[in-house]
């Protein structure tokens, strides 16, 4: 009798475990095509001018977007977020000869982030430094949705107006007839979610654990956020 009690706890323990498995399944694939939906398909057009814009590296055409928006007259400063440690002012203006006197004037870079959280710390020192209230935020699609998770969290007193520039073959519309797009969208979403989930777990990014950890290792506090190039660069 004890056997057949346990044997039928037992399957029922199963059917119940199954059951969750099923709908977390469900809720995870759900969520992917949700996320899909928020990916933009292009540059949503800037209707009100800001104070600033800043630019999450990661491609040539997220910059020269960028600029091209400070060029129209879209903001009156930019911020390049993420700049590698061996790139100098220079070698980035000769990428847009046309705008290249912006660069001397209006363009801040930031080699210190080095993730979207990193980013988002990033764009908040560089808002508070010349008290701007409403940023343009530029970055691919695909990481776009992930990106305003990351700044939201850390500028929620702030209008951010996300601009998003469609690189490469990525295409939120037709992705699974192309492996590397299946791929990157995939790995996206499933940043996106440790995002969701750490923004609403955590405090401050900028001192909260969670954080550091995803950084691999702690940011830097000390000196000016903003340098001409590293030292030793």
């Amino acid at each position: 009798m004890a056997t057949r009690r346990i044997r039928q706890m037992l399957g029922v323990a199963v059917k119940a475990a199954a059951g969750l498995f099923a709908v977390g399944v469900v809720a995870v694939i759900s969520g992917f095509f949700l996320f899909l939906s928020a990916v933009p398909r292009s540059g949503a057009p800037l209707l009100t001018p800001a104070d600033g814009i800043v630019v999450l590296t990661g491609g040539s055409q997220r910059v020269d977007g960028a600029v091209a928006l400070l060029a129209g007259g879209h903001a009156r400063r930019l911020l390049v977020s993420g700049v590698y440690a061996r790139t100098t002012r220079a070698q980035l203006a000769s990428q847009s000869p046309d705008a290249a006197s912006l660069f001397n004037c209006c363009v801040d870079l930031d080699y210190r982030a080095r993730n979207t959280i990193g980013n988002a710390i990033e764009t908040r020192r560089w808002a508070r430094e010349h008290d701007f209230r409403t940023l343009i935020v530029v970055t691919s699609n695909y990481h776009m949705p992930r990106a305003l998770v990351e700044m939201r969290s850390i500028l929620a007193d702030y209008e951010l107006k996300p601009y998003a520039v469609v690189t490469g073959p990525v295409d939120p519309d037709t992705w699974w007839r192309s492996p590397a797009s299946a791929r990157l969208l995939m790995a996206e979403y499933g940043k996106y979610l440790v995002a969701l989930v750490r923004t609403r777990l955590e405090s401050d990014p900028e001192y909260a654990p969670m954080s550091l950890m995803a950084g691999g290792r702690k940011p830097l506090f000390s000196g000016n956020w903003f340098a001409e190039r590293p030292a030793g660069g």
